[in-house]
């Protein structure tokens, strides 16, 4: 990984938050992570809308994306991001508490990089975020705002 990454992820659980920020600080990940609440937020965080107007475009970009949340859902938020071209190309890796595979085969078929069902035990919920650190130290993600040649014209 050369460039700086933002982890931008949605969930509304304070719990499953703070266990996030924990273990992805734990993993010694260098990137600078963002949550937001719900689906709402995060779509006004892509948007540049509200308190995310004026923030700037991030050099590589991943978001973790909750299913279950409040005012707009994941698969909801998921759908809109992947058929928005500004957003397409951002990797979106699914973190569930769900195992439901009609909701997994949902978010594959709209575009998700990944699904990755929460553990219930802490102990293997860290070991989980600390994979998805290894992932993420070791990707290429693309940035936010994609070279002009591969825009959409």
């Amino acid at each position: 990984m050369t460039d700086p990454v933002t982890i931008v992820f949605a969930e509304d659980d304070e719990g499953h938050a703070t266990l996030v920020e924990r273990n992805l600080r734990r993993a010694k990940i260098p990137a600078k992570s963002v949550r937001v609440r719900d689906g709402q937020e995060l779509l006004d965080y892509m948007q540049r809308r509200g308190p995310w107007e004026s923030r700037p475009d991030n050099a590589a970009m991943l978001i973790l994306l909750d299913l279950n949340m409040p005012r707009i859902g994941g698969l909801e938020a998921l759908d809109r991001l992947k058929a928005d071209p500004r957003f397409a190309h951002i990797p979106i890796i699914v973190l569930t508490t769900s195992d439901n595979a009609a909701e997994l085969e949902h978010c594959y078929a709209s575009g998700a990089a990944a699904c990755i069902v929460k553990p219930v035990e802490f102990g293997l919920f860290g070991d989980m975020v600390q994979r998805l650190g290894d992932f993420v130290t070791m990707a290429r993600l693309p940035a936010e705002t994609p070279p002009p040649e591969t825009r959409a014209s």
